[in-house]
């Protein structure tokens, strides 16, 4: 399937520069573009590729001043990156429409009081337990399992593989990666003194709001009490954990491998990097940023601030700390040379 660079610009409201008619069809990285494709760049680390680049049309920044003539037809949009990512998502969309999977495949297990949607998608050697309510356009891939009591609204997709555990309830427009599991117990256990532990019932549930994506080998435990909540347009990345009882506010996007122990209150429009760790019970304000790697011990009060670092603090005083840690080789000689030379004077003196 070909597009003109004038379809293309229909589409993303860009503005042509070059040849209208330049025809493009496959999607490729600005560094290995071809002639029959269309690549993008919005990050200026990239830049330099539009000179190299074989690409056929190009979508830029329409603030991008070019160092010297290309040979590709450009597209001009207010955000590249943005742009790409819309052009993206209505490709998907027509390749979707030749592949609707729709109907129950078998071997499948369905309990009889199940209650299922119109158009609704069953994989093979998927499980649904007792009293599950399934709306919807809902898509359910093979091997999943949906446990008694869970509620599935309408659009939304439980991928290959997918634990659901019972009483859990997703919204509308949940996609959730293979291989996840949302609903296990939480992380209880009361010493006994003698050395062991005791389980502790976890007898609350997750609640996953609408438009909420979750990626592969992500867990989020069951509330003891209550509900592990993920709120509304929540983005996690593959791996993460979260703990029982936690809340993860509107909007905020977390990547792999982070850790959120228990009943850590995460607030709006958060950005958290990889591999960061969370103290249980600590609560972060709306808007923070937290950078890869970070330790959170405390609770974070004022909002849209930056945090680095294990134990984590202010991104500016972090900064600072690194400059002197990196210079305290050359310090530490300097000190040891001043003392040489009050020493040296102490001795000439007495």
């Amino acid at each position: 399937m070909q597009f003109t660079a004038a379809q293309i610009a229909a589409l993303i409201n860009a503005k042509v520069e070059g040849n209208p008619d330049a025809a493009i069809s496959d999607i490729a990285r600005i560094e290995e573009g071809r002639k029959e494709a269309l690549s993008f760049v919005a990050n200026p680390k990239y830049e330099h590729y539009l000179y190299e680049t074989k690409a056929g049309i190009i979508i830029i920044n329409e603030t991008l001043v070019l160092e010297r003539p290309i040979d590709a037809t450009l597209l001009r949009v207010p955000d590249a990156y943005a742009a790409f990512a819309a052009l993206l998502e209505k490709y998907n969309e027509v390749m979707a429409m030749g592949n609707v999977k729709k109907g129950i495949e078998q071997p499948s297990f369905i309990d009889a009081t199940a209650q299922l949607g119109n158009d609704v998608y069953v994989g093979a050697f998927a499980y649904l337990g007792r009293n599950v309510k399934i709306g919807n356009n809902v898509k359910i891939f093979p091997h999943a399992y949906v446990g008694d009591n869970v509620v599935i609204d309408d659009d939304s997709q439980i991928n290959a593989g997918v634990k659901i555990y019972h009483q859990c309830k997703l919204g509308k427009r949940v996609i959730v990666h293979a291989g996840t599991v949302i609903g296990a117990d939480g992380f209880g256990f009361a010493p006994q003194g003698d050395g062991k532990y005791k389980k502790v019932p976890q007898l609350g549930n997750v609640v996953i709001e609408d438009d909420v994506e979750i990626g592969a080998n992500t867990t989020i435990d069951r509330a003891t009490i209550g509900s592990t909540f993920i709120r509304k347009g929540v983005k996690l990345d593959n791996l993460i954990q979260v703990a029982h009882n936690v809340e993860i506010g509107e909007g905020t996007v977390i990547a792999s491998q982070t850790g959120i122990s228990g009943s850590v209150k995460i607030g709006k429009r958060c950005m958290i990097g990889g591999q960061v760790g969370f103290a249980g019970h600590i609560s972060i304000a709306d808007g923070t940023k937290i950078g890869a790697q970070s330790g959170m011990l405390k609770p974070v009060v004022k909002e849209d601030t930056e945090y680095w670092g294990s134990p984590a603090f202010d991104f500016k005083a972090h900064l600072k700390s690194q400059v002197i840690f990196r210079n305290l080789p050359d310090l530490t000689q300097r000190i040891k040379q001043l003392e040489e030379k009050l020493n040296a004077v102490l001795v000439k003196g007495s």
